[in-house]
C-alpha cells in the first residue's frame, strides 16, 4: 500500500520541520518528504490542505482497564478512542488485575492490543511484586518481555531501602523508573487539595508537601543510584522547581503533567463535582500557572492524558467516596492546542510534548516523521471548532469534567504504520 499525504502543513518537532510538505508512505514507512521516490505511484492520495500533519501522539500514562476491569473499559474500546484522538501509542500502567509483574501478563496485553490493531500499546512493568512495595520484581524478565520501564502505579513504596534496591536493579538494566510522587501518610484519606476549597466543602485535604516530600526522597535516591526517573502527573509548582534544580545538577530525571492539571484548579470542584475528583488533586491557581511555566521552560517534558475510564457508578455518590480519574484520551489534543491559543506554547512546542518527548522517554522509535521511520501520523484541522460531549465519547468511560466545553482543533485522520485507523 502506497499513500501520498498531499498539501498538508507538516509539523515535526523532532526534526524542526514546520512547513507545507508532501509525505510519501510505502509499506507502512515514510519513504519521501517533499519529493516522491523514484517510481513511486500512490494507491491512495489524502488531501491534507489546510490541515496540520504531525507524528501520531504518544500518551505516556493510561489505564485501559484490561485485564481485570473490563466492565469499565477494554483495550479494544480505548484504542478505538485513541485512534479517533490522533493517539497512535499508549503506555499502560502496571496496576492491572493481575498486576503486570511477570512476562505472561505482558504478552497477554500485547496480544490483545495486536488483535485490536488500532494503536501501539506499550507496557510499564511492576517495580515490586504484586505492587506490594516489599519485594522487587524480576525486572530483567519484564524488560525482555517488552516492558519500556518499571513503576509501582499508584501504590506507594514506603520502605526507602526497598526503593533504593529497586532503583539500583533498574539502573543495572538501563530501565527507567516511573514514579507517582505521593507520600502515603501525608495523603491519608484526603481527596482534594488542602486549601480554602477543601476546608469550605469539608473534604479531607491532601497538602502539596505530600508530593514534594516524595519527590525529594526519590531524587536523593536517584542521585545515589544513578537510576533514570520519570515523575508522572506533577501537580505542584514546588515539585517543578525541585525537578528543575535536580536536572541542573545532572540528575537523570524527566517529568510529565496531565492535560487537565494545566486547565483546572481546586475551584472547579464547585459543589462536589466528582468529575473533578482526580489523583493527584487539582491544586491552587498558582500551581496550575507553575505547571504551565515549567512546561514552557522545558522542566516538564510531556503532556499526558492520565486516562482512567470509569463506569457510571464509580462517579456517583459523595465526592470522597467516588473513584478518582478522568477519561482523557479524547481531550488530550484539544486541551494541548488550547495552550497554543492562550500563547503558553507554540504549536511546535505543544506537539513536541505530545510526540517526540514522550517517545524519547519511553525509548521508542516513534513520534517523528523522519525518513525511514514508521508512518504513525495524525492529521487535524486546527481551525475546526466543536462542542465536546461526554455522552458521545468513544471511550467506554464517560467521566470527563470537560462536558460541553468548546474546543478548537479536531482530528480528521489517523494513520498507524501507514494504515488508516480513523477518518
Amino acid at each position: 500500500m502506497r499513500t501520498l499525504i498531499q498539501g498538508g502543513h507538516v509539523v515535526d518537532p523532532a526534526n524542526c520541520v514546520d512547513t507545507v510538505l508532501d509525505i510519501y508512505i510505502a509499506d507502512g514507512v515514510i519513504v519521501g518528504l517533499g519529493h516522491a521516490p523514484q517510481g513511486f505511484l500512490a494507491d491512495e492520495v489524502i488531501d491534507a490542505r489546510g490541515h496540520i500533519v504531525c507524528p501520531g501522539l504518544v500518551d505516556m500514562r493510561t489505564r485501559l482497564r484490561e485485564p481485570g476491569q473490563e466492565f469499565k473499559a477494554t483495550i479494544a474500546s480505548e484504542t478505538k478512542a485513541a485512534a479517533a484522538s490522533g493517539i497512535t501509542t499508549l503506555c499502560v500502567a502496571p496496576d492491572t488485575s493481575p498486576v503486570i509483574d511477570n512476562p505472561a501478563v505482558v504478552d497477554m496485553i500485547h496480544q490483545r492490543a495486536a488483535a485490536s490493531n488500532l494503536a501501539r500499546v506499550c507496557v510499564i512493568g511492576a517495580l515490586t511484586q504484586g505492587l506490594d512495595g516489599k519485594q522487587i520484581s524480576e525486572m530483567l524478565a519484564l524488560k525482555e518481555a517488552g516492558c519500556v520501564g518499571v513503576g509501582n502505579g499508584l501504590a506507594p513504596v514506603t520502605n526507602t531501602l526497598v526503593m533504593r534496591r529497586a532503583m539500583e536493579y533498574a539502573a543495572s538494566h538501563d530501565l527507567t523508573v516511573f514514579i507517582h510522587p505521593e507520600d502515603a501518610w501525608l495523603r491519608g484519606n484526603g481527596c482534594a487539595h488542602e486549601g480554602p476549597m477543601s476546608t469550605r466543602l469539608g473534604l479531607g485535604g491532601i497538602p502539596d508537601i505530600a508530593e514534594t516530600i516524595a519527590v525529594a526522597r526519590d531524587l536523593a535516591l536517584a542521585e545515589r543510584t544513578g537510576a533514570k526517573l520519570h515523575f508522572g502527573g506533577l501537580s505542584s509548582v514546588k515539585a517543578v522547581r525541585m525537578i528543575a534544580r535536580a536536572r541542573h545538577d545532572g540528575v537523570p530525571v524527566t517529568a510529565d503533567v496531565t492535560a487537565h492539571h494545566l486547565h483546572l484548579t481546586e475551584i472547579d470542584i464547585g459543589e462536589f463535582n466528582s468529575a473533578c475528583h482526580v489523583r493527584p488533586p487539582l491544586r491552587a491557581q498558582r500551581d496550575r500557572d507553575g505547571l504551565r511555566a515549567g512546561l514552557k521552560q522545558g522542566n516538564i517534558d510531556a503532556i499526558c492524558s492520565d486516562h482512567q475510564p470509569h463506569d457510571i457508578d464509580a462517579k456517583n455518590g459523595p465526592f470522597s467516596a467516588t473513584e478518582p480519574g478522568i477519561s482523557g484520551l479524547e481531550t488530550l489534543l484539544p486541551l494541548s492546542l488550547r495552550l497554543v491559543d492562550e500563547e503558553i506554547l507554540s504549536l511546535s512546542e505543544a506537539l513536541a510534548r505530545l510526540t517526540c518527548n514522550p517517545a524519547r522517554i519511553l525509548g521508542l522509535a516513534v513520534g517523528t516523521l523522519e525518513l525511514g521511520t514508521v508512518a504513525d501520523i495524525c492529521i487535524f484541522d486546527p481551525n475546526a471548532t466543536w462542542d465536546f460531549s461526554a455522552k458521545n465519547m468513544l471511550s467506554q468511560g464517560k467521566n470527563s469534567p470537560f462536558d460541553q466545553w468548546v474546543f478548537k482543533g479536531r482530528v480528521v485522520k489517523t494513520l498507524l504504520a501507514g494504515r488508516r485507523v480513523y477518518g
